[in-house]
């Protein structure tokens, strides 16, 4: 059983930054896609970013490209989000999530998923 702790959010305005973590308990990351997901309040969940864990096969949002980057360190079993030039239509629950598949936007198809991450982007 996979574990997922997600850390990081926070309030920022906007053109700010922030970084978020999802460090992975259970088993190796190594064979696993991680994806991230966020839900703006009443919206439904979007896909974010997706990543190989063993490099690769990375894939972003439109609305995030240029803006956010998905990083691993192997060592911590984690998996990082960084968001730069953060806009208030951002603001959102961002989720982690592990798929024992292939990298992929559709959220069916993803097992494992952190607990959330609040990022409040203020204008």
């Amino acid at each position: 059983q996979v574990q997922l702790v997600e850390s990081g959010g926070g309030l920022v305005q906007a053109g700010g930054s922030l970084r978020l973590s999802c460090a992975a308990s259970g088993r190796s990351l190594g064979s696993y896609a991680m994806g991230w997901f966020r839900q703006a309040p009443g919206k439904e969940r979007e896909f974010v970013a997706t990543m190989r864990w063993s490099g690769g096969h990375t894939y972003y949002a439109d609305s995030v490209k240029g803006r956010f980057t998905v990083s691993r360190d192997d060592a911590k079993n984690t998996v990082y989000l960084q968001m730069n030039s953060l806009k208030p239509e951002d603001t959102a629950i961002y989720y982690c999530a592990l798929t024992d598949v292939f990298p992929t936007r559709r959220i069916e198809e993803y097992r494992y998923w952190g607990q959330g991450a609040q990022v409040t982007v203020s204008s």
